[in-house]
């Protein structure tokens, strides 16, 4: 199988990249599943139900989430009868939605995606490797589903290369947000997990982490304190593409990168 995971989108001028050219990717690609972080992707701070129908209708299979998934208050209903849109599995028992979701495609392949967040530098939740642990026992390659995709939402880029060991040889894949910065670790861990650190963003790089660079570097010189808004230039698709074998273990992973300022790949 092969299946394609982009990072987290940021605002209209991502989201509507994306959309764009979903369909060419899948083509080229030679795609089986597509998964999409989309936290970000209403003007920056959370996403709506229209996005998420948008990005359904571009090729989307899966929307994973993180800490900004309740920015906008009408996908706490959405979330709850749309099972694709998914978000950090160890949020508070009784959070609408679910940490997990196994999709199948016309040929008949399965595929798992995991949403997690992290405990370090991120709002509190629960412990981390206990959650996925435990997700990753209820669902299993093989017998579950012929792919496992682990999105891990986080800060310290420890945590989330601990996570990918914990789940080396249970997942197909590990793979990291929120930072909107591609990491170069790409690479199949010695359980046969393809793992990175983190993905990068949907976004204008000519920014800070996608947002308008004067408005955010004045905050950090104590200059101002000006609304943070999303960055409306060039936009860089960053993601990867993972290959697995008839045992649901990565072969094959490699950075995915087009357009805007960052190298291509």
């Amino acid at each position: 199988m092969r299946v394609l995971f982009l990072g987290d989108i940021v605002g209209r001028a991502g989201r509507n990249v994306v959309i764009e050219k979903l369909a060419e990717l899948r083509a080229e690609l030679a795609v089986d599943f597509a998964v999409i972080n989309c936290e970000n992707a209403a003007g920056g701070f959370g996403v709506t139900p229209k996005i998420c129908e948008a990005l359904f209708a571009a090729g989307a299979d899966v929307l994973t989430t993180g800490n900004h998934v309740w920015d906008k208050r009408e996908i706490f209903e959405y979330i709850v009868d749309e099972p694709r849109l998914i978000r950090p599995f160890n949020m508070a028992e009784g959070t609408p939605g679910n940490g997990h979701v196994i999709v199948t495609n016309d040929a008949g392949q399965r595929l798992c995606a995991i949403n997690v967040m992290t405990n370090l530098f991120m709002a509190p939740n629960e412990p981390v490797f206990a959650a996925l642990d435990g997700a990753l026992v209820r669902n299993r390659l093989g017998r579950d589903a012929d792919f496992i995709l682990v999105d891990a939402h986080g800060e310290a880029t420890s945590e989330k290369m601990a996570l990918g060991h914990l789940a080396d040889g249970r997942a197909s894949m590990v793979v990291g947000t929120h930072t909107h910065i591609p990491t170069a670790d790409h690479h199949i861990l010695p359980g046969g997990t393809a793992y990175q650190t983190d993905a990068g963003m949907c976004g204008d790089y000519d920014s800070v982490i996608g947002m308008e660079k004067q408005a955010a570097t004045d905050r950090f010189t104590g200059k101002g304190s000006s609304r943070l808004s999303v960055a409306l230039g060039e936009v860089t698709i960053c993601g990867l593409i993972v290959e697995t074998g008839d045992d649901g273990l990565a072969i094959d992973v490699q950075p995915v990168r087009r357009g805007g300022h960052l190298s291509h790949a």
